[in-house]
């Protein structure tokens, strides 16, 4: 065990933890939007708070849940450590002639700017958990107004839910809430820019053949999954009715 706890401390274990925890994430944006894209269903939102419902509840989903939050803190702590020992070497060796900089440099540099990426994506999720997940995991009655849809079933039966979709309305409604979101999204577009590929490069997967490849295919994933999570808070703040003043202060962070 001592020496798995040294292997994920060391340079090269925390590169590959940030890979593989990254990958991962990747994968769950992938999923989260597809259950995501139902908030531009014209069905009152009763796709979207099925989903939402399903998510919430079914036990293997929360079980996998709580390693994706898992992932999220791994792979941010990881990248501040990174970070922070990037800084450290830095700052041993200003001594150093500006000729051995070269590629050296340029990854410093990348890696700071993934840094600074990275942090605006955390904040980012931070803003979204709170707003939406807390909402839907913790919020009772008195939190979350319940609708009722028939059963899928085809029985008489009434199933109730949590209106999620109707407090995801009120925050899109808001300018500054999708403001931040773009912004958010901005940033995560550039951090998977450079993550995907280099994700694969720490792997050993940076052959010329497959390499170009790798880079372009993180382009689509970089240019494709934030622009289509762009497009739900531009739609409904653009085409959706105002809702009524006591059902707007759902609305509100937290």
């Amino acid at each position: 065990m001592n020496w798995f706890v040294k292997f994920i401390t060391s340079s090269i274990g925390q590169k590959l933890v940030m890979s593989l925890t990254g990958l991962f994430l990747i994968s769950f944006l992938i999923v989260h939007l597809v259950g995501n894209l139902q908030l531009l269903s014209s069905d009152g939102g009763e796709a979207f708070n099925v989903y939402a419902h399903f998510m919430a509840n079914n036990p293997l989903i929360k079980t996998i849940s709580w390693g994706l939050y898992a992932g999220i803190l791994l792979h941010a702590v990881q990248g501040i450590l990174l970070w922070w020992k990037n800084r450290e070497a830095r700052g041993n060796k200003k001594y150093a002639v500006t000729a051995t900089r070269g590629a050296k440099g340029v990854a410093s540099n990348a890696a700071k700017r993934m840094a600074i990426l990275g942090t605006f994506v955390l904040a980012f999720l931070f803003i979204h958990m709170g707003d939406f997940w807390w909402a839907s995991k913790w919020s009772g009655e008195s939190g979350l107004p319940m609708v009722k849809y028939a059963a899928y079933d085809g029985s008489a039966d009434m199933l109730e839910y949590k209106d999620l979709y109707t407090k995801v309305w009120a925050s899109f409604k808001q300018e500054w809430i999708v403001v931040a979101y773009l912004i958010g999204l901005v940033a995560l577009a550039f951090h998977l820019r450079h993550g995907f590929w280099s994700a694969f490069q720490t792997l050993g997967w940076n052959h010329p053949r497959w390499t170009p490849l790798i880079k372009s295919v993180g382009l689509v994933i970089a240019i494709s999954i934030p622009l289509a999570y762009a497009v739900i808070p531009v739609y409904m703040y653009l085409t959706l009715p105002e809702l009524p003043a006591n059902i707007q202060e759902m609305g509100g962070l937290f």
